[in-house]
């Protein structure tokens, strides 16, 4: 275990669906690099992960949604999976506890369908991301810029394609959080919130 990310905390937000290896190999990562990660989600207590074609474990919940605040946290990761991110976009407390770390400039990493979730939060207008190719399209209309890469950074926001990509999603997340906070005001313009 490495200290790089000793006394961060990371909040990995999913709800039914998600994909499994894409919130358990980051959170291993996250670990194993000393931070803390919550599973916060809409459901109580676990949440039922998916694996490539079939239904996966339960997951343990950290944090029930309605308990959980952006400023408790340095950073969050948005897993993907199909069901998961449709259903986050869906909710308002889901879309309006990622649009705060959006507007703090909070480190944000998501891979795969995950940036659905980042689109209703108006998180990628402006931005250079990457995720699964069938959201080439709604992140475009979204006014991002969409590259079929490995992994994307763009000041504090992590994105990759597929689990094929962790190893390089999980190594730029964990570069990102230690990292720590970007500009406030850039957040906010890429968001479209600037006062």
């Amino acid at each position: 275990m490495t200290d790089e990310l000793r006394s961060k905390r990371v909040a990995a937000v999913v709800d039914i669906g998600f994909e499994q290896v894409e919130l358990t190999e980051p959170k291993k990562a996250l670990e194993n690099a000393g931070a803390t990660v919550d599973v916060v989600s809409p459901q109580h207590e676990t949440v039922k992960g998916w694996q490539r074609k079939h239904w996966g474990d339960d997951v343990t919940v950290d944090r029930h949604l309605d308990q959980a605040r952006a400023d408790d946290y340095d950073a969050l990761l948005l897993p993907g999976g199909v069901m998961n991110p449709d259903r986050l976009r869906m909710n308002p407390k889901a879309v309006e506890f990622v649009k705060a770390f959006v507007d703090s400039g909070k480190p944000i990493a998501a891979i795969c369908h995950g940036p659905w979730t980042l689109i209703e939060a108006g998180g990628v207008n402006g931005r250079r991301v990457t995720s699964w190719p069938s959201l080439e399209s709604d992140l475009r209309n979204a006014g991002a810029t969409w590259v079929d890469e490995e992994c994307v950074v763009d000041r504090g926001l992590v994105t990759s394609r597929k689990p094929d990509d962790l190893p390089a999603f999980n190594r730029r997340m964990i570069e990102e959080i230690a990292d720590g906070h970007h500009d406030r005001d850039a957040a906010r313009q890429m968001a479209g919130t600037t006062r």
